[in-house]
């Protein structure tokens, strides 16, 4: 091959090269990574990305430069010469492929033993879905939330069960998802090292409010999230109901799907618990009692206009009498108030 063919194959893969290293580095195809399994996975993907463009390059370079060079003349309709073939370019072009699988094949492996390594001072995280709502709980503490704190540099263990049907826990910036299947329990392992507020996302479709089963993950410093677990566990063991009852509404995930002035929540997958004393009359039930079935046993009465089977029926288990006694009296209190 002529010197000027090298350097005209040259130009023309610097060219597709650098224009598709530009459109791989200039739109922002990923979030920006908030654990250190993000930024392991992230390597992975542009390890991948460089490979592809490397490719890219080469096969354009030569495909161009074969269509102007080896062009065949408007009026020439011969066969072109017989070739047997060339051994050393065979051998290269399965090689070199072998090679580049194997690299990624071999870095990916890392990763994944990496990512799922847990370090030392493990936070256990059980992580309950259903519909449409997140729930966290903290069982060292017995502290539950509808929002998922975390602390920057602390190795997180989250455990996943579904009360209902499959749904899917993901966070963009951690790059990992995780489903969550009724009578299976799913595991995944987190490292926080940006501080910030990051969206949780159900990724499989569950239902009518899918789209709402939103929640948010918050990455604290350590003394910060230290000091709101500790207020977290005098809230929910306040003697006062109206305290109390508020920390159990909000930590079991009762705004994603019900709007509540008092709570400040605004969901509009099931009834407005602002109405509770025109519910209860048109039910023909005492508050108190409305209130409490209505809990316990969601399809007992269903207001005009929702439908059935939305609302877990599961809370008259999972809630103390305790905790189900504060949360009656809060929402007896604050649907008077609305």
């Amino acid at each position: 091959m002529r010197r000027g063919s090298i350097l005209t194959l040259l130009g023309i893969g610097l060219i597709a090269g650098g224009a598709a290293a530009a459109v791989a580095l200039l739109l922002p195809w990923l979030p920006e990574p908030a654990s250190r399994e993000a930024g392991r996975i992230d390597f992975v993907f542009w390890f991948v990305i460089w490979i592809c463009i490397l490719i890219f390059a080469v096969v354009t370079a030569v495909l161009l430069y074969s269509v102007v060079r080896f062009r065949a003349a408007p009026d020439d309709d011969s066969d072109g010469p017989p070739i047997h073939g060339h051994s050393g370019l065979e051998i290269a072009w399965t090689l070199i492929p072998t090679v580049l699988v194997t690299s990624i094949a071999i870095v990916s492996a890392i990763v994944l033993a990496q990512n799922d390594a847990q370090g030392q001072d493990v936070l256990n995280v059980d992580v309950t879905a259903q519909q449409f709502a997140w729930t966290f709980t903290y069982p060292d503490a017995k502290v539950t939330s509808a929002t998922l704190y975390l602390p920057k540099g602390r190795s997180v263990l989250l455990t996943l069960h579904s009360k209902d049907v499959i749904h899917s826990f993901w966070v963009p910036q951690f790059a990992q998802k995780q489903d969550t299947v009724p009578g299976l329990t799913t595991t995944l392992h987190i490292t926080p090292d940006k501080v910030g507020t990051f969206p949780v996302i159900c990724t499989e479709l569950c239902g009518l409010g899918h789209a709402l089963m939103r929640s948010e993950a918050i990455v604290m410093e350590p003394a910060a999230f230290d000091a709101w677990l500790k207020k977290q566990g005098q809230a929910v063991n306040s003697g006062s109901a109206s305290v109390s009852g508020a920390a159990i509404f909000r930590d079991n995930g009762c705004g994603s799907c019900h709007t509540l002035t008092a709570a400040g929540a605004s969901g509009k997958v099931g009834p407005d618990l602002d109405k509770l004393p025109a519910e209860a009359q048109q039910a023909g039930k005492p508050l108190p009692a409305f209130v409490r079935q209505s809990i316990v046993d969601p399809n007992a009465y269903v207001a005009p206009g929702f439908p059935r089977n939305v609302m877990p029926q599961s809370f008259g288990s999972s809630l103390s009498a305790a905790q189900l006694a504060a949360l009656v009296q809060y929402l007896v209190g604050s649907g008077k108030k609305g």
